[in-house]
């Protein structure tokens, strides 16, 4: 099997890392892809860093492999200001002027939509800054870059001069970004337990297309992840570390809305569905395994010790996975203003209010206590989520 295939087990036990006032041994921050949505993880972080709550696995998709990238390749000290410098380096800008004159004014929900797509807008023509540049049209004569309509070599150059790759290599901080094979169709997961780590495997797991062009690894191309997946929950549920994981997940799509009313917010409502978590998918499906784990690890302990040296009895005792798990869930609200070209929107004042955002939800959830706390072997893994709205 391909080292890189998505159903294929990093291996390594990383060593416990600092959860902060907790009860876990291990911490995990998944990041969900979505553009320029992708501050509001940034805002989770910074409030989450300030509470000591440290990640030693970051697993991420897109945008979301970005800020992963970002936080793993920078020293704690400096992660939130390199943080800072990405999201104002994309948010400046030509790219982003349309929104640049409103930043001061309170603006009611309508025009508020306006200014937004005209940002959005504006980044499609001129496209942003250390991020993406639009193509001259030879993509339409099948000349170099006939692929994609954007070229994303500024966002190379900002990687590598925001990300310390050897960092990453060193395996301080565990890292996974998900990617899609363009040939063969099939999901990947990129995992410094496993492999080196390229600017090139952040920049895939990025490559939406038709905006972007695939991107070379080892003689495979390979698109944005989102496409078959847009979060990395399951691939850090199955690869357990075998230590307790307080796990954040932090979503840039809700898979809850409202029903669309006209045809803009039908493809708003179509996005938001396509690209959010099945969550309550992987967490039922764990805890039926847990379940089978618990039944399993209590029968080896009662059969004679001959038939628990069996070959067979050790390969079941291997599947067993004692670890506790809780899956703290936090997904961006989105304004009724923003439509759907919201993961576009790249203006200066969008931009702070997501990060403000992630900020102030990450701080609501830090109240609740009970997710510093080892779930019961009934409730394992335990789902906490303080954001979702009443039905």
């Amino acid at each position: 099997m391909n080292k890189r295939d998505a159903s294929a087990s990093p291996g390594g036990r990383p060593t416990p890392a600092g959860a902060g006032p907790s009860e876990f041994g291990s911490v995990a921050l998944v990041l969900q892809g979505g553009g320029a949505l992708g501050a509001y993880q940034a805002g989770v972080y910074e409030r989450l860093l300030e509470s000591d709550i440290e990640p030693h696995w970051l697993s991420g998709i897109s945008i979301g492999a970005i800020n992963s990238a970002i936080i793993a390749g920078n020293a704690r000290q400096e992660r939130v200001a390199r943080l800072r410098e990405f999201w104002e380096l994309v948010s400046d800008g030509g790219a982003c002027a349309a929104g640049a004159n409103w930043s001061g004014l309170a603006l009611a929900d309508t025009a508020r939509a306006w200014v937004n797509q005209l940002a959005a807008g504006s980044a499609f023509v001129r496209g942003v800054p250390g991020f993406f540049e639009p193509r001259m049209p030879s993509f339409a004569f099948g000349g170099g870059g006939a692929t994609s309509f954007y070229d994303t070599s500024p966002l190379r150059a900002t990687l590598e001069r925001l990300v310390d790759f050897d960092r990453i290599n060193a395996r301080e901080t565990r890292l996974s970004v998900g990617a899609v094979n363009v040939r063969t169709g099939n999901f990947a997961y990129f995992d410094n337990a496993t492999e080196h780590i390229r600017v090139e495997h952040i920049m895939a797991s990025g490559a939406l297309p038709p905006a972007f062009d695939a991107v070379e690894i080892d003689g495979e191309k390979y698109w944005d992840g989102g496409m078959v997946s847009n979060t990395p929950l399951e691939w850090v549920l199955s690869n357990s570390s075998g230590l307790d994981t307080l796990v954040w997940q932090v979503d840039l799509w809700s898979a809850h809305g409202e029903l669309p009313r006209d045809m803009a917010s039908v493809a708003t409502r179509m996005k938001e569905i396509q690209y959010s978590s099945r969550t309550r998918m992987a967490t039922d499906s764990l805890r039926r395994v847990k379940k089978l784990h618990t039944a399993l690890s209590e029968l080896l302990a009662v059969i004679p010790p001959d038939m628990a040296a069996s070959p067979q009895a050790k390969l079941l005792a291997a599947a067993g996975d004692p670890a506790r798990y809780n899956i703290v869930e936090m997904v961006y609200r989105s304004a009724t203003y923003e439509g759907q070209y919201k993961d576009v929107e790249f203006s200066r004042r969008t931009m702070n209010e997501h990060w403000q955002a992630g900020y102030k939800d990450a701080d609501t959830t830090l109240a609740h206590k009970e997710i510093l706390q080892l779930p019961t072997i009934d409730d394992n893994p335990a789902v906490f989520d303080f954001l979702t709205r009443p039905a």
